[in-house]
């Protein structure tokens, strides 16, 4: 009976001692973990950096720079307004109020706010780049 109760003491060492050594490696992997991300935030950021770098250089970065301004002020692109409108850059303006028109009624009639609002988005958007290419 008494080297039994060795036996069970030994294997709760074993236990306890098995315990410490998968929270050690467990700690190890979430040190690496964390450093490993960091590491690789900066690196991306840097090189973000540096493309932003070379694209000044050749023009990129100022139309980039306007099209990251336009996404974050939700402002609807041309590409976008052209879209829901259905029309082309070649369009004559009284066209394009013309659709605008047409498909602001229908979807009045059925109630379809939403897009009713992104309609009158898009007239007004290329309502404001024809008032710039005016000037």
């Amino acid at each position: 009976m008494v080297g039994q109760v060795r036996v069970d003491q030994s294997g709760r060492e074993n236990a306890a001692a098995t315990n410490r050594s998968c929270f050690q490696i467990a700690k190890v992997i979430a040190n690496l973990i964390v450093i490993g991300s960091g590491i690789l935030l900066r690196a991306v950021s840097q090189a973000y950096k540096q493309a932003l770098i070379n694209a000044s250089k050749t023009g990129v970065a100022q139309e980039t720079l306007q099209d990251i301004a336009e996404k974050s002020t939700k402002k609807m692109s041309l590409h976008e307004a052209r879209m829901i409108l259905g029309v082309s850059e070649k369009t004559p303006w009284e066209e394009i109020l013309k659709k605008y028109e047409n498909l602001f009624e229908r979807n009045a009639k059925i109630g379809s706010f939403y897009i009713q609002s992104k309609v009158q988005r898009a007239k007004e958007r290329l309502e404001a780049e024809k008032n710039n290419k005016g000037q």
